[in-house]
């Protein structure tokens, strides 16, 4: 009896798509943040992790050699709704001329999910064979690729490319990815960050940081085609992560500021109202750099570098980020619980129940896993940390 229930329940695992739930990270290793300043790795190499977000405590299944890179929001990567590909920007790769310099990258890798679901098998078969990935393809984006997001059909994608004021399309058919062409935001140095459709597909929101924009830019889609609107929304200065809750009644922002040392943002747009706007803003210390929705959409999460990235003689420096969680009731937002984090921390993904929380910090080279409880004190506990190879710099679940 105890073998058939066993045999049910791998049989039901394999042909359930979100029963894996995987984490995937990409993480740059071409670059350090010493004493505040970012240092080129000579020879440095950039890989994916794979995390199973299912296990407990969430672990690490395998990593890839893969191009990345930690300019742009940590939403350099974006796994399809089937979870069966993943795709991965890189917005810098070594200078061909100098090896100790990086310039703007634009290529865009496809990565076959299918093994690593079948590491997370292993854990009931008693395996410990780790997953072989397969890239699939090796696409070109445009110059300095970074914010990448699929829609929720599966069907197509966009890339945000920060060094050229543009935005990639792709059509997407099964694990097959097809450039289709781009979208000019008739501002070259606009600096498109990350880039998230809303539920029904019919738009996108693009985060502009650059010095000129400052801006959100509407994106109407229609089958495959994808135009600017010229509809803007402001939020605050240098927007630059964004998601949308899963109804599409809203939106949230990171504000990442100057670098200054003053304290920046978060802002919440109504996606109800014609035309959109945002409607609240909310202080959360400096720079604001990754920004997510739990799946269950009753919180934000956030992570403020809070100045961990300045020299250690700054009067902005701290020893210690900030994983801030916030609670939302329609557009209103507010701040619960927040715990120590590490260095130049980045990107966050929950787990699909919403109670489990992966923070990147990039100068520790790891994940730290947290649980969180809303319901019952609305509590942060520090669960565990997960080491990777390379800085990670972005990090994104099924969605």
């Amino acid at each position: 009896m105890r073998r058939l229930t066993l045999a049910a329940v791998i049989a039901v695992a394999s042909t359930t798509p979100s029963f894996a739930q995987l984490a995937v990270s990409a993480n740059d290793g071409k670059v350090k943040r010493v004493n505040g300043v970012v240092q080129t790795v000579k020879d440095g190499k950039d890989y994916v992790s794979i995390i199973d977000l299912k296990a407990n405590p969430p672990k690490l299944l395998t990593e890839v050699e893969i191009p990345a890179s930690v300019v742009g929001p940590p939403t350099s990567v974006a796994v399809s709704p089937k979870e069966d590909i993943a795709l991965i920007t890189s917005a810098e790769k070594f200078d061909p001329a100098d090896g100790t310099k990086r310039v703007p990258d634009d290529r865009l890798t496809v990565l076959d999910l299918a093994g690593a679901r079948g590491g997370v098998l292993d854990r009931f078969k008693k395996q410990t064979t780790p997953p072989q990935l397969k890239v699939l393809a090796t696409l070109t984006a445009g110059k300095g690729a970074a914010g990448v997001t699929f829609n929720k059909a599966g069907t197509l994608a966009l890339v945000a490319n920060r060094a050229e004021g543009t935005v990639s399309i792709f059509t997407v058919n099964g694990k097959t990815v097809t450039a289709a062409g781009k979208v000019d935001l008739g501002n070259p140095n606009a600096g498109p960050c990350a880039v998230v459709f809303t539920p029904d597909g019919k738009q996108a929101l693009v985060t502009l940081d650059g010095e000129s924009a400052h801006k959100i830019a509407v994106l109407s889609v229609d089958g495959n085609k994808v135009e600017y609107t010229k509809r803007d929304i402001n939020a605050g200065i240098r927007p630059y992560g964004i998601d949308i809750t899963k109804g599409g009644e809203a939106a949230v922002v990171a504000n990442i500021g100057r670098g200054s040392g003053d304290n920046d943002t978060i802002s919440v747009i109504d996606l109800k109202l014609a035309p959109p706007r945002v409607v609240n803003t909310y202080t959360v210390g400096q720079e604001p750099v990754g920004i997510k929705l739990s799946p269950d959409g009753n919180y934000v999460a956030v992570t403020v570098m809070n100045g961990t990235n300045k020299p250690d003689n700054s009067p902005f420096y701290k020893a210690n980020g900030i994983l801030q969680i916030w609670s939302r009731t329609g557009t209103q937002l507010s701040k619960v619980v927040e715990a120590p984090i590490g260095k130049w921390c980045q990107g966050i993904a929950w787990s699909s129940n919403s109670k489990v929380v992966l923070a990147q910090c990039m100068v520790e080279e790891e994940i730290i896993v947290f649980r969180f409880a809303g319901i019952t004190g609305k509590s942060l506990t520090k669960a565990g940390t997960i080491k990777v190879k390379g800085g990670p710099a972005g990090i994104r679940t099924a969605e």
